[in-house]
């Protein structure tokens, strides 16, 4: 899985190019006879877009050098043993970028004069991605879902037990973990246990949390997705009395998780987070519902194309699976609106969508009959 932020996004492929910029989606498989027809799948796309280029009058010797590093991918095939649930590839004249992302994307290809990102925004929105951090004595492992998918994230360089973070002196084998059963089973409450329950034992461990925390800053791309702990009862408090990150939640999985799969994993958080996701969507339709008719509010595209470019969106709701094409000019902030695609064109829906993230609302992607007034965008507007 490739790491995917909301600063990539700003820096890289919201501004307009001079050249055509292709965006391609398709979705991916990690084993078995499906995931050895994505290459398949990805020469099929690629081949539309060297139509959809042609098309667009650009020669035949600019197509073959445009897709020049596409089709090295194409031919890589250790690229294509190592999938996650969906490939996004950008490329222009001057950048070539791919994501292997934990989205099913529907088969998407768009040639504009700027990418089209608006798939992506699962992993983006407020009620789109979450995490799980499983913490044991022997292992750690930090994974990223959503809804449908979850894969595991690399940590880098952050030690992954006890021993590893402490490999001169701490005594790993004298310090146990154990979940508690009822008085009576035969097993003890959660507890520390061994040659010497002290508070430098405990001072050890909240350390190496410390140096999970620490790391942890840079994976959160949005800086708003829930995270759920998992492990034994003992390791929670020690773990938020260290926590910096906003977002943890305080209900997490109990147990040792060492001998759950990351799909046990997932089902268990998955049940703690959808709560709190409904309850943050309904808030912003609460809030929509209670704005509306008071000119805080929005369903109109050029108006909602202003404001997120100005930082006046609050909330928005925003179809997908749809595309209003049309184009905005910043310098007259003006907004053309088309009934199909024309040269120049892009999806205001994903304009929209971008900017209004990027200057801090809160967004959420929606199927077209959940965006209230059954409009393709409703927005709450700061001001």
């Amino acid at each position: 899985m490739d790491r995917l932020t909301l600063d990539q996004l700003g820096e890289t492929f919201v501004q307009s190019r001079s050249g055509w910029c292709v965006s391609l989606f398709m979705p991916t498989h990690r084993a078995g006879r499906e995931a050895e027809q994505d290459p398949i799948r990805f020469k099929n796309l690629l081949r539309q877009v060297e139509e959809g280029l042609t098309a667009k009058a650009m020669r035949s010797a600019q197509v073959r050098d445009l897709l020049k590093s596409a089709h090295r991918l194409l031919q890589d095939q250790a690229f294509w043993r190592h999938q996650s649930g969906g490939l996004a590839v950008f490329f222009a004249e001057d950048l070539f970028r791919f994501f292997r992302l934990p989205i099913d994307f529907a088969e998407l290809v768009v040639i504009a004069k700027r990418f089209h990102v608006k798939p992506l925004l699962p992993l983006l929105t407020s009620d789109g991605t979450f995490y799980i951090l499983a913490l044991s004595q022997n292992e750690l492992r930090l994974l990223e879902a959503t809804r449908h998918t979850v894969d595991e994230v690399d940590l880098g360089n952050v030690p992954e037990s006890l021993s590893e973070a402490f490999p001169d002196g701490f005594p790993g084998k004298q310090v146990q973990f154990h979940t508690g059963t009822p008085s009576g089973s035969g097993n003890r409450p959660a507890v520390f246990h061994g040659h010497d329950v002290s508070n430098d034992i405990k001072n050890r461990i909240q350390q190496w949390f410390r140096m999970i925390d620490k790391q942890l800053r840079g994976f959160f791309p949005d800086g708003r997705s829930p995270l759920v702990l998992a492990g034994v009862d003992t390791l929670f408090p020690l773990y938020r009395e260290v926590n910096t990150y906003p977002h943890l939640l305080d209900e997490g999985i109990s147990g040792n998780p060492e001998g759950l799969s990351s799909e046990d994993l997932h089902q268990q958080a998955l049940a703690i987070v959808e709560p709190v996701f409904k309850k943050e969507r309904e808030a912003g339709y609460d809030r929509y519902r209670q704005l509306a008719g008071t000119g805080k509010t929005t369903t109109d595209i050029a108006e909602a194309v202003r404001a997120a470019h100005h930082g006046r969106i609050d909330v928005l709701f925003v179809a997908i699976g749809m595309q209003i094409w049309g184009g905005f000019d910043p310098e007259k902030d003006t907004v053309s609106v088309h009934r199909s695609d024309e040269p120049r064109d892009g999806d205001l829906l994903d304009l929209t969508a971008i900017q209004a993230l990027i200057k801090g609302a809160t967004v959420y992607a929606v199927s077209p009959e959940q965006v209230p007034d059954r409009a393709p965008l409703a927005a709450v507007l700061r001001y």
